[in-house]
């Protein structure tokens, strides 16, 4: 899977990332070649990093020059062709609710999945929500603002054939603890605790998913990583 070469996204205001990959009440099936994928954000998580900013307030509203960041995040999907979202919520997911509505000031049809009392993890609010995704679909975590061509990552996961795709940026250390072992289109490795020497690469923000990815997850809370592995 190609890797982007340019820094495009910010967790935290950050310029950060890259591509890479790995291997239902339908909305969009993937046989619809005109259609661009759905997309599941995730925005359900503490914020703890941005405290005291998010004691009250939760990260996808924080605001970027006047305007909370998910609706900035919201038009660049829209630009890419989306049409439809589901937003992955946990803490203080209401207010995050109030604000986008059912997405019509965006352009987009928008459908909410909730983590409920407990936060389910990454890959446990993705778990939750794939009624709602349909057979193939994108994950964008909610604190990244990715300049990528969204329909260029689709047709390669569909042509890839594998049950999940990952973007990764060519890193070198330079934003943040490099991550990923990307070979020839290929992720060799991908750990965040276990960092070797060949890893050069970080993870971008943005995946590709079919429902069978997540098969074999626990019933417990987990994360996107055991998913990736």
């Amino acid at each position: 899977m190609p890797a982007a070469n340019h820094p495009a996204r910010g967790r935290q205001g950050a310029a950060l990332p890259h591509l890479r990959t790995k291997s239902s009440a339908c909305w969009c099936p993937i046989s619809e070649k005109n259609a661009v994928l759905p997309v599941a954000i995730l925005a359900g998580g503490l914020a703890t990093r941005l405290r005291p900013n998010t004691a009250t307030i939760p990260k996808a509203l924080l605001p970027i020059q006047g305007e909370p960041f998910i609706a900035h995040q919201l038009r660049l999907l829209q630009a890419q062709g989306i049409e439809r979202v589901v937003l992955c919520l946990g803490y203080l997911g209401e207010m995050v609710r109030d604000y986008v509505a059912e997405g019509h000031a965006f352009g987009l049809s928008i459908a909410y999945s909730w983590d409920g009392p407990a936060l389910l993890g990454t890959a446990g609010a993705i778990r939750k929500a794939l009624p709602l995704l349909g057979e193939a679909f994108f994950v964008l975590y909610g604190d990244s603002y990715l300049l990528c061509n969204y329909r260029t990552v689709q047709d390669a996961f569909v042509k890839s054939g594998k049950n999940a795709l990952m973007t990764v940026f060519r890193n070198e250390g330079q934003w943040g603890p490099s991550n990923v072992e990307f070979q020839n289109g290929r992720i060799i490795r991908y750990d965040k605790q276990g960092l070797t020497p060949d890893m050069r690469h970080i993870d971008y923000g943005l995946n590709m998913f079919r429902p069978s990815a997540f098969a074999v997850l626990p019933d417990e809370p987990a994360d996107l990583v055991t998913v990736c592995h």
